[in-house]
Formats: C-alpha cells, structure tokens, sequence
C-alpha cells in the first residue's frame, strides 16, 4: 500500500542513490569520456574557425570553462538525473514489489539500461560535438517511442503470463527499428571516425556503470521491510 511513509522511504532511498550514483557516472566520466569529449571540442572549434573565419563578431552562449568548473556542473547535472530515474525505478519497484537485495536491482537497472540507453542508441549512436544530425524534434520524437516501447515491450516478456503478450512484447521492442530513426541528409563529423567510435565506447561503459549501480543502490536501499 503505497502512503506518506512509503513515500518517505522512497524519496529518502532515491536521494541517496541519485547521489552515489550521479557522483560516480562523474567520475567515470571524467577518466573516459572528457578526455575523448576535449579532444572533439577543439576539432568542432576548428571547423567552425573555419567557417566563420570573415565574422569576427561572432557571439558564444556561455559554458563552463574546462576543469573544476565544467566538472561541478556535470556532477549537478548527473545528481539530478540519477535522483529522477531513481525515483523512478523505486516507483515501479513499489507497483511491482520492493526488492529483496541489491541483486534484484541490478536486474532493475539493466532494464532501464536497456530501455534509456541501449535501444535508443541503435539507431541514434552518442555523437561527439561537431556530429551533423537530423532535425530535434524528429530525433526526440523517435527515442520518446523508442523508451516506451521497449519498456513495455521488456515488461511483458518478464511479467506477462501468455505467449499472446509476450510475443506483442517483442513486436513493441522491435517497431522503433523497422520505422528506423531520423537521420541528416549527409553524414559528417568535424573529428575523426575512429574519435566518435572511441567516444561511443566510452559513453556505453559509462551510462551502464551509471545504470547498474542506480538498480543497485536503489535495491539497496528500498528493500522490502522483513
């Protein structure tokens, strides 16, 4: 039964796990993906030197300089995020059942591992800065569909009692991809192929120690009462 208190616990287990969690994607972050992510930057700013090489009253939106700065602003940033997809998983662990260990949340955060980050990526990869794309809407529209599919997709192959719905689970998890996501026109990147390729390894190693430890600080921290 879901009351203030059950809220309470909740909130106070999405807290602390948004914490660690956030602080450790910024750390692991820091030793594979910002290196990887500084050395495409100067390549999108040489490209667009270029570009604009007879404008030399060009205006830049603000960004935090590089080191301490940039580095307290993605922990923020990653704190934030860690607590909202902390809070909720915790609210699908209360619909399904609080976990009895840490082990069952790690299952917990492979799904929306998979669901957040794995699916979309099939078809819209990380891209470092420099990268063009296809229109915002039409990408965000895509990986929208693409989340909710494969979460109810994976929720009926683990959950649902018939083949019927477990076969309709594996059609949602495959519709995004048949409709296939929005791509640019022309393909091309300011950094060099093998730099995006060694981006994306990074930011899949990450965004799984991220997911991991979410399902399993939040099945840490939001077992069931015994």
């Amino acid at each position: 039964m879901f009351n203030l208190t059950t809220f309470r616990e909740l909130l106070t287990a999405a807290l602390w796990t948004g914490l660690l969690a956030g602080l450790l994607l910024t750390a692991v972050q820091q030793i594979q993906v910002i290196p990887t992510l500084l050395q495409a930057e100067m390549y999108e700013e040489q490209a667009a030197a270029n570009a604009n090489a007879d404008n030399s009253h060009e205006q830049h939106e603000w960004q935090p300089k590089n080191g301490w700065e940039r580095t307290f602003f993605t922990a923020v940033a990653n704190i934030a995020l860690g607590v909202g997809f902390a809070l909720l998983l915790g609210a699908i662990m209360c619909l399904r059942g609080r976990p009895d260990s840490w082990r069952i949340g790690l299952l917990w955060g492979l799904a929306g591992y998979i669901t957040f980050f794995v699916a979309p990526s099939l078809g819209l990869p990380p891209e470092v800065p420099g990268t063009t794309a296809a229109e915002l809407t039409d990408r965000q529209s895509w990986w929208l569909i693409t989340v909710v599919d494969t979460g109810f997709g994976l929720s009926l192959l683990a959950f649902a009692k018939t083949k019927t719905y477990q076969f309709f689970g594996v059609v949602l998890l495959a519709a995004p991809h048949l409709i296939s996501a929005p791509q640019p026109e022309v393909h091309s990147s300011a950094a060099p192929a093998e730099l995006a390729q060694s981006f994306i390894t990074a930011t899949v190693f990450a965004n799984a120690v991220f997911w991991l430890a979410l399902g399993g600080l939040m099945g840490q921290f939001y077992q069931k009462k015994l």
